[in-house]
Order: structure tokens, then sequence, then C-alpha cells
């Protein structure tokens, strides 16, 4: 069975220095197949419409191949979204790095909140889901990180991280590629 990667970003996109578009180059050239969309207004994202999108990317994508998803921040939101209007899609694994607080209140992205509430049965939509959250993260306190935590899902906690981007101090991430090659987690 083939099998894709499927990397979304969050609000603001990730650009060229961005670990997801190293992520993404890596994969390639490990002979992957990887989709990475790039969806409508960036800056001001629309819930309906990047689940829209997100669908339609989806629509691509064999049902007979094993998707591993790799979301970022809002993308987190945005695929609890989705996996909760598309239980029946086969996701191998997706792995969720920085989910901002469940409580986050931001203006730009308030289309995708509240978060929906079954987020246990959200998580298991996919074969195996790892949560990758940072003690740092300015959008979500450890606190509000325990919402995550609670769920029974398999979390990484990396220590002062903040929010696990170019910012954050994160191009090149040779971590995140090997949890997605091998499928496991080494710390």
């Amino acid at each position: 069975m083939s099998r894709s990667f499927l990397v979304l970003y969050g609000v603001g996109g990730s650009g060229p220095d961005h670990w997801q578009r190293w992520l993404q180059q890596e994969l390639v050239k490990q002979g992957e197949k990887v989709y990475f969309p790039d969806f409508p207004d960036k800056d001001q994202p629309d819930k309906d419409v990047w689940l829209d999108y997100l669908s339609s990317v989806f629509e691509e994508i064999s049902q007979d191949e094993e998707v591993i998803v790799v979301a970022h921040s809002l993308a987190c939101i945005m695929w609890f979204h989705y996996a909760a209007s598309h239980p029946k899609r086969k996701i191998q694994r997706a792995i969720l790095v920085a989910p901002p607080s469940p409580f986050l209140e931001y203006e730009p992205v308030m289309t995708f909140f509240p978060v929906p509430e079954n987020l246990v049965d959200i998580a298991t939509v996919a074969e195996k889901t790892l949560f990758v959250l940072s003690s740092t993260d300015p959008y979500c306190s450890v606190e509000d990180a325990s919402q995550y935590l609670d769920l029974g899902i398999p979390c990484v906690m990396l220590p002062k991280m903040g929010h696990i981007n170019v910012e954050a101090g994160y191009g090149p991430w040779p971590w995140i590629l090997d949890v997605c090659l091998n499928q496991q987690v080494t710390l």
C-alpha cells in the first residue's frame, strides 16, 4: 500500500524557512509523496473555506493510500473539525504540532473556535495520533495543554520550544522527519 504525507499549516502559512517546508523537501528527497495545500487567505483564515479546500485535497488522494497528516498550529484545530465531519477517511497517523489552546481568543482565527467537543473520538480517527507540545508556547500554556494531555493520546511536551516555528528557531528539524518516517518518537 502506498502512503502520502499531508502537511497542513496554520495562520500565515509556512514560509520558506519554516520546518514544514524543510520537511516537505526532505520527504520528497526520500521518495515520499507529499501534499502541501496552499489555503486561501492565510492571514485571515475562515474555517468553512479551509475545510472545503481540505476536502478537495482529500478527494485527490486515493482512498487506498495511507495518509500521514502533519499539522502545525491552527491546522491542528482545522484537523479536529475535519476529522469530526469525515470520520470514515483512513488516516494512518496524525502528528499534531503546537496546537493552540482550545480556549484561544485571537481574532484572525475565531471561526475555528470552539473546538469540537468530542476530541477523544476525533483523536482516534487516525490509527495513531501524536501531540507535540511546547512548554513555552505563547498560544497554548502548559495549563491549557492539559486539555490535550488528558485525552489519553500520546503526547510529547518539548521544553522551551516556543510555538515550534521559525521565530523559535525551527527551520530544519531532523526530529520531526524521524517521527514521520520511522513512526516512533525518540528523545
